[in-house]
């Protein structure tokens, strides 16, 4: 089954203090992956920071799709 892949602002609608969380630490992330992004100079250790950042961001993000899919397959049920 194909997913469909939200922009994770979407997300900021569902009211869920998961996604809640999830939300603000995938913007947190993003904040500092512009401030790597800008840096001109980039040693072994802020390239693996970099790497870090964008794989945290995207658990937030796949977190948040989980608990999307969740929410609506509830309200479907239900509906």
């Amino acid at each position: 089954m194909a997913l469909l892949q939200r922009n994770p602002r979407t997300y900021s609608s569902i009211q869920t203090p998961t996604i809640g969380v999830c939300f603000e630490e995938h913007e947190k992330y993003e904040e500092q992956l512009q401030s790597i992004r800008k840096s001109p100079y980039l040693n072994s250790e802020v390239l693996l920071e970099e790497i870090r950042l964008k794989k945290m961001k995207l658990h937030c993000k796949d977190e948040m799709e989980r608990i999307a899919l969740r929410i609506e397959r509830a309200r479907a049920a239900h509906g």
